[in-house]
């Protein structure tokens, strides 16, 4: 992970949510300076295909069905006609791949019909479209068209928001509703891409290799760890 970060010379106890979460995001920054969306596109509407098949799955997983699906049906129009047992098909590999198929569908026939065959750049648009709750729209706007309407919150950034004591609430869009509390708007997706490879190196689910984590002394779950 390069350069050992020095910690802070004060504990957690002592510092504010506030205080805690900005020498956070720094040593994020640090730690992950190229770190971009994982997912492989190359338009808005291949962005939330791929960020719609990324529920309960992995973007390793996502990115190897991908190919194949975009040079099949590279655009919302060829989606929105497509067969739909070809279509479950190619996405069969990433999980509950008839409720993601026809999710994926419907949305481009809205997408369609109802924006001209472009994905939509506003949070209360893109959340009419079948498949799409705040999460997915978030990845849109910020990757697709720089805009921080939210933080996303996945599997990652809930399990180290909640360990990093940022939050106490179990929903996603509570959880999203504290860290943007917290955090400057301008840095809420780069939190959530940095905080996600974090969790994937080092704060795993299982095995948290709190010895190694450079977040270890602003953590309360870290310093529990230490004890």
């Amino acid at each position: 992970m390069g350069t050992k970060i020095v910690s802070v010379s004060t504990t957690p106890k002592s510092l504010s949510k506030k205080q805690r979460v900005l020498e956070i995001l720094v040593r994020l920054k640090h730690l992950y300076p190229d770190a971009v969306c994982s997912l492989n596109y190359s338009t808005p509407v291949q962005l939330l295909v791929a960020t719609i098949l990324s529920a309960q799955c992995t973007d390793e997983r996502v990115n190897k069905v991908t190919p194949a699906l975009f040079a099949r049906f590279p655009d919302a129009a060829s989606l929105a006609i497509a067969d739909l047992v070809e279509l479950e098909n190619l996405v069969r590999s990433t999980g509950f791949y008839r409720n993601k198929a026809k999710n994926i569908q419907a949305a481009c026939r809205m997408i369609v019909a109802e924006f001209d065959s472009v994905v939509p750049n506003q949070m209360p648009q893109l959340l009419q479209l079948p498949g799409v709750a705040r999460k997915t729209a978030n990845v849109v706007l910020a990757h697709a068209y720089g805009i921080n309407a939210g933080v996303t919150v996945d599997t990652h950034v809930k399990r180290l928001s909640q360990r990093l004591g940022l939050t106490e609430n179990p929903d996603p869009t509570r959880i999203e509703k504290d860290l943007m509390e917290l955090l400057p708007q301008t840095d809420w997706e780069n939190w959530s891409i940095r905080l996600i490879y974090h969790g994937r190196a080092i704060c795993k689910a299982r095995s948290p290799n709190c010895e190694a984590c450079q977040l270890a002394d602003l953590c309360p779950s870290g310093l529990s760890t230490q004890k």
